[in-house]
């Protein structure tokens, strides 16, 4: 999964939300502007080649001192970003660098 080709669609304004991302942002106080910014400034850190409809990657990255994953998948196609779901990873889950799973 090329990570420009995600950020190439959401500078271009071309992003879907998926109801579960908008529902998970507000539980958790995560702002459009932190998705953006762990996109356009993260890195894909797992990919997810066998999701569907569409393959999707994480991506991490950091948002005023916190860590931030974002699920995003990539319609090539028509180029448009899809936010699957955004949350802050925890130590329970991952290694202190947020990107290797325990």
């Amino acid at each position: 999964m090329d990570i420009e080709k995600i950020r190439n669609a959401v500078k271009k304004g071309n992003v879907e939300w998926k109801g579960h991302s908008f529902e998970k942002m507000l539980e958790r106080s995560i702002s459009r502007s932190d998705v953006f910014e762990v996109i356009l400034n993260g890195e894909i850190i797992e990919v997810y080649e066998s999701d569907e409809p569409l393959p999707s990657a994480l991506i991490f990255g950091w948002t005023e001192k916190k860590p931030l994953h974002v699920v995003a998948a990539l319609n090539e196609n028509a180029d448009i970003c899809h936010i699957i779901t955004v949350y802050h990873p925890d130590d329970k889950h991952f290694e202190h660098d947020y990107k290797t799973r325990k």
